[in-house]
């Protein structure tokens, strides 16, 4: 029961939108390792071949931040990479210039292709984000009892995952925001140490923000793929809670291994370029503490200010500075304060 929070939806996939007004409409992208079903349009299981796909959600008047009953008004395939790309182009131009960003979500085990991208609209949605979103979902089961096949699933999509980062970034996207939640991290990292490793990186002025929430990865593999990705010139942010409930009983099934998202010692995490957003003493809309990120995005269209004020605040402080700098955010949204921590200037 705890490893099903994972996804931190409870919901069945396709959900009736209350309709007291028109409903908002996103355009969702997909990259997917997925198989296409003709029941479900992608199963969990894997496809020997990287699949693409559009679907147009409809958020309803009565959303409330965090909450994902959503429905999808249609969705369909895209044959080829050219051809999502194009689409993906064609969407971008309809922002003006200055706002033509992309954000690309990764999401977590135990999470079926609509629970993907409904959170993603969430996340857009409660944001007011101007950017294009485009979801990888990698062929996970949707079930707990296969966190095994979950992650082997997730290590089969590095390759696609690579070509997919490459892909948008040959966009017309100004910036480039990435957020991986949960196990989503440990294909993120890797497609990233992969990118490092080939010596032929997209072009960094176009990265924006690079989130790691909760990330379910072993504390050493981390150090061990940060060592050969190296420093990376803009830090990683990596936002921890110490009461992640998925997270321990993850750690239990890796021998007590600890996760990143749950790092008791953050100046591991800041000595290789991090910058730590610790969400410990934050409340949480699911009982696992587990998808505090999707949380996060309450705040709406203050978000990516807080963020960056939190960044540039503890930079100023120092290395360390009294374990980072403390923002405040909305009381009555999160509880309490969320923290940033850094080693660097």
């Amino acid at each position: 029961m705890l490893l099903s929070g994972c996804s931190a939806i409870e919901t069945p996939p396709i959900r009736a939108a209350v309709q007291q007004s028109p409903p908002k409409e996103h355009t969702i992208f997909a990259a997917t390792t997925r198989k296409k079903d003709s029941a479900s349009f992608f199963s969990g299981e894997r496809s020997t071949v990287m699949n693409f796909a559009v679907a147009k959600v409809l958020v309803p008047p009565t959303h409330k931040g965090g909450a994902t009953n959503f429905a999808i008004r249609e969705a369909s395939y895209i044959d080829q990479d050219k051809v999502f790309l194009h689409a993906i182009n064609k969407e971008l131009l309809t922002r003006p210039r200055g706002k033509r960003k992309l954000l690309l979500f990764i999401h977590g085990y135990n999470t079926n292709l609509f629970d993907g991208l409904f959170r993603l609209t969430q996340l857009v949605h409660d944001v007011q984000s101007p950017a294009v979103p485009v979801l990888f979902s990698w062929a996970s089961r949707a079930t707990f009892t296969n966190y095994v096949y979950d992650l082997n699933s997730a290590t089969i999509a590095r390759d696609d995952l690579e070509r997919t980062i490459r892909l948008i970034f040959q966009s017309e996207a100004e910036e480039v925001n990435v957020v991986a939640h949960s196990m989503g991290n440990w294909v993120t990292v890797e497609a990233i140490r992969q990118i490092s490793i080939s010596g032929n990186r997209p072009p960094v002025e176009k990265l924006g923000h690079i989130i790691l929430a909760a990330p379910d990865i072993d504390v050493d593999v981390f150090k061990s793929q940060m060592r050969r990705i190296g420093k990376p010139k803009k830090p990683y942010l990596v936002m921890i809670s110490k009461d992640d409930l998925a997270l321990r009983v993850s750690s239990l099934l890796a021998g007590g291994q600890k996760r990143i998202g749950a790092a008791e010692d953050v100046a591991e995490l800041t000595a290789l370029g991090a910058v730590v957003v610790d969400l410990s003493d934050i409340s949480s809309s699911d009982r696992l503490g587990h998808g505090k990120f999707a949380d996060l995005a309450s705040i709406g269209s203050d978000l990516p200010k807080v963020l960056q004020r939190g960044i540039n605040e503890n930079r100023a402080s120092g290395p360390g500075g009294a374990i980072g700098a403390s923002m405040t955010v909305p009381l009555a949204i999160l509880g309490a304060p969320i923290r940033f921590i850094s080693g660097q200037r």
